[in-house]
């Protein structure tokens, strides 16, 4: 599966536990990194790298909530799954709130943890492209010159060359010359396409 060039990050103080779903992933052809702590895995996380994250909810120094905390102040988006052997169903709810994928407590499944992860990952993916795709079209945007991203804005919202002409005090065939220019440097055929690609990259402001 594509997912599994992704890593499994484990935060968890318990030795064996980290063991135990090392043994448990890897075989299924997982990349999997493991910390004691949550000091030790912030140290080493690359947000470039997809994956998810199997976060233990209490441990010594930084807990799992604060780790999720701090993740998200980073502005994180990586999957978080809490594992916890106390069933504090308060502090599920809370690590949901904030965007954790999944609660679950020790003991645990195997197979059904194996599917938490696979979606995990596959949630990951699709945040990745998700971003991925919304910065190529700001890049796009980016490098239209001021008066196309004017006609860009027209256009998007829906008005016809002779309007927009109009509005801009120019005429239509200018209107004509930099719409079609717009679309080439755009990389769209339609119309739709633009609008799409303009409410991923961020509809351009009127030039002031």
């Amino acid at each position: 599966m594509s997912t599994h060039a992704a890593t499994v990050y484990i935060v968890d103080d318990d030795d064996a536990f980290r063991d135990s779903l090392r043994w448990l992933l890897e075989p299924t052809g997982y990349t999997v990194a493991a910390y004691a702590d949550a000091a030790s895995f912030l140290a080493e996380y690359d947000a470039r790298q997809p994956g998810c994250l199997v976060l233990d909810i209490r441990m010594p120094g930084m807990s799992g909530l604060e780790l999720q905390d701090e993740l998200r102040r980073r502005g994180s988006t990586l999957p978080v799954i809490f594992v916890t052997g106390h069933g504090d169903v308060p502090m599920a709810v809370n690590a949901v709130k904030k965007g954790a994928v999944e609660f679950i407590e020790k003991p645990f499944n195997d197979r059904a943890f194996l599917g938490i992860v696979e979606n995990a990952l596959k949630i990951d993916a699709s945040q990745r492209r998700d971003r991925a795709r919304k910065m190529s079209a700001a890049a796009r945007i980016g490098a239209l010159t001021e008066r196309e991203r004017e006609i860009m804005r027209h256009v998007v919202a829906g008005k016809m060359n002779k309007t927009i002409a109009d509005e801009l005090g120019i005429s239509i065939k200018t209107v004509e010359a930099h719409r079609a220019k717009v679309m080439q440097k755009m990389g769209v055929d339609s119309i739709a396409q633009l609008v799409q690609l303009a409410l991923e990259g961020g509809t351009p402001r009127k030039p002031r």
